[in-house]
């Protein structure tokens, strides 16, 4: 790929889309968005690898540079496999490449497809393929090495940030994922998503604020919440809710403490009597997915961390112990949130209410059903968050 002209920038915003399922023609909108933002924002520079069959084009993969309004670089070649973490993984070296080209002081990547949650996300339709969470977190690192074995002397480079233009990513296990192989941001929706998503202008929001964490978090909610798309002229904002957490390693292993203590807490108290309470509290709470017509999707077991965790604090016929650790759970959780934002009635999803839809989600089925629907092929309990927590435990007594 042919290098931009060296211009001292503050973030290097890598756009990783894979086109290669339905939302191709109206998700590549974020491209054109790029071209906007880096045109009035010089500190913004933009890597993109996209994989796409616009135009009626047999698949393939479009690979460029985006900076100062201008493409340049392009490559057209075969189709990759945007579901291969060893592609995912060559993208985020090649982003750090452009990033120490360019002496950006951050380094972002957005993934742009289908998300599943901590089942994952990045769906390849031709290969019947999806990337699981943890392979997402493990590409992340392994374009960091790549990065780092070829450049030495830049090897402290890393991903800041991860953007998940992908619905239900802003969850627990992703956070500690993300955060285990040293990412320090998240910014995501716990809710499903409409397309386009999350604009390009977060980039700028990125860059304007590499120095203060909560500006660029208010930033960045705020041109996702506010962005003002159109269907059959009416207007609509990509999310119902959304969150910029903070991965910071002690503030994570915080929240991931205080939820195995509840957790702990609550399948004890469930085996001495409890469990029709602590079941009902749960239960009470409303996952997500709250659309008409979602019966047949799996995430209604995905339910909004804090909000379940206050719910059960402030119930009466459990313990104080077990109250205050709900307590202790729901704070721990509180303190990853650097920004949110939720709709009271959103209008796209039939009015529906997220106004508890502050911070990321945890797994919590009351049903077999809901335990790992769609597993082995995708599933959502397969990561280190759901097992180190005990939440397996709990949910073994819920459902």
């Amino acid at each position: 790929m042919d290098a931009l002209p060296i211009q001292p920038r503050s973030v290097q915003f890598g756009i990783y889309r894979d086109g290669d399922n339905n939302l191709d023609s109206n998700q590549c909108n974020v491209l054109a968005q790029a071209v906007a933002v880096s045109k009035h924002d010089g500190a913004v520079g933009f890597t993109v690898q996209d994989t796409t069959a616009r135009n009626g084009e047999p698949l393939h993969t479009n690979s460029y540079q985006i900076a100062g309004g201008r493409v340049q670089g392009v490559q057209v070649g075969k189709a990759h496999d945007m579901a291969d973490p060893k592609n995912l993984a060559a993208f985020v070296a090649q982003t750090l490449d452009d990033a120490q080209r360019s002496g950006a002081k951050q380094s972002w990547i957005e993934l742009v497809d289908h998300g599943g949650g901590d089942g994952g996300g990045l769906e390849a339709d031709s290969k019947h393929a999806l990337m699981s969470m943890p392979g997402i977190a493990a590409a992340i690192a392994e374009g960091e090495r790549m990065h780092a074995a070829a450049h030495p002397e830049d090897a402290g480079r890393s991903i800041d940030g991860v953007v998940a233009n992908q619905c239900l990513m802003s969850t627990m296990g992703f956070a500690d994922a993300l955060s285990k192989v040293g990412v320090k941001y998240l910014a995501a929706s716990p809710e499903t998503m409409i397309s386009p998503g999350t604009p390009s202008s977060v980039a700028a929001s990125i860059a304007d604020n590499v120095n203060d964490p909560k500006a660029m978090a208010r930033g960045v909610v705020h041109d996702v919440m506010k962005a003002d798309y159109r269907i059959d002229g009416m207007p609509y904002a990509p999310a119902a809710a959304y969150d910029v957490l903070d991965l910071a390693p002690q503030n994570i292993n915080a929240a991931d403490a205080a939820i195995k203590k509840l957790d702990d807490a609550l399948v004890h108290a469930a085996h001495v009597g409890e469990r029709t309470a602590i079941r009902s509290d749960v239960a009470r709470e409303d996952g997500m997915v709250r659309f008409p017509g979602s019966d047949g999707l799996p995430w209604h077991a995905d339910r909004p961390a804090i909000a379940t965790y206050d719910r059960i604090a402030a119930d009466t016929r459990l313990s104080a112990e077990v109250r205050a650790d709900a307590t202790n759970a729901a704070h721990a959780v509180e303190n990853l949130v650097l920004a949110h934002a939720e709709s009271s009635a959103y209008a796209p999803f039939g009015g529906s209410d997220y106004r508890d839809a502050v911070g990321p989600t945890v797994h919590l089925p009351t049903s077999r059903a809901q335990i790992d629907p769609w597993a082995p092929k995708v599933s959502e309990t397969a990561n280190a968050f759901y097992h180190t927590t005990d939440e397996d435990q709990l949910a073994g007594v819920l459902a």
